[in-house]
């Protein structure tokens, strides 16, 4: 499990208030039972501790699974190390 993983369903379970147990990749919002304002809530947790902005309307970007989020959560983290590189050279 990445780091990145491990703090989202760490955030995830925070902010919904259930088991850490119970998230797996594959896990949906719908299999959390995590209501719609509840994911919001970790939106903004995940904006805020990683210090990125998470797309509003994209097809690129998977909410709908944790793993999805991981995923994109990982792309963000290499596209904003890659700009801080650039500008640093």
């Amino acid at each position: 499990m990445s780091e990145v993983q491990d703090k989202i369903f760490d955030i995830i379970a925070k902010e919904a208030t259930i088991d850490r147990a119970k998230i797996n990749p594959s896990s949906t919002l719908k299999d959390l039972q995590i209501p719609s304002l509840d994911m919001v809530q970790i939106f903004f947790a995940i904006e805020d501790h990683f210090q990125i902005n998470l797309p509003d309307q994209s097809p690129d970007f998977d909410a709908e699974t944790a793993g999805g989020l991981v995923t994109i959560v990982e792309r963000l983290l290499a596209e904003k190390a890659e700009k801080e590189k650039a500008k640093a050279s």
